[in-house]
């Protein structure tokens, strides 16, 4: 065996049953709006100067990282949002990063009413594995902030 790297493209996907309907979980998958949900991230602000035709939002996180996202689609009809890192600071161990969060709402059954979330990522073939299992776990944080801000706005409507 040489001493190359092993080659392959990493994914992490996360999903989650959230106890409110899509309308309020929906409400959050905007680029500039996970600030509202995501404990990890102080602020996110569109980036001025780009052009009108690219959505790029920079999110700054609480530990001092900054990353610029664009988002490459968004369903208003599918439920669904891809976005792609372009920058970070400090730069990024590997060559790109492509998410995709979508959700479907719940219709049936004992879970009815509620919102099936799934949140993939794939990353370029340098990544480490280090990456991929830190992303897992980020994920899952997200989905449990996002999880809180949904039912929190619910139980408000409900009141």
């Amino acid at each position: 065996m040489s001493g190359k790297p092993f080659s392959f493209i990493g994914e992490v996907v996360e999903s989650a049953v959230i106890k409110a309907p899509l309308s309020f979980v929906w409400h959050f998958i905007k680029l500039q709006e996970f600030d509202k949900f995501w404990s990890a991230i102080s602020k996110a602000e569109h980036v001025k100067g780009t052009s009108e035709e690219t959505d790029i939002v920079r999110w700054t996180f609480k530990d001092g990282n900054v990353i610029e996202v664009k988002q490459d689609e968004h369903s208003n009809l599918e439920h669904f949002i891809t976005f792609s890192v372009i920058n970070a600071e400090p730069e990024l161990s590997y060559s790109s990063v492509v998410n995709t969060i979508r959700l479907w709402p719940v219709t049936s059954g004992e879970f009815a009413n509620t919102t099936f979330i799934r949140w993939s990522t794939r990353f370029s073939s340098d990544a480490d594995l280090g990456v991929i299992e830190d992303a897992k776990y980020k994920r899952q944080d997200a989905l449990k902030d996002l999880s809180k801000a949904a039912e929190k706005m619910l139980a408000e409507e409900r009141k």
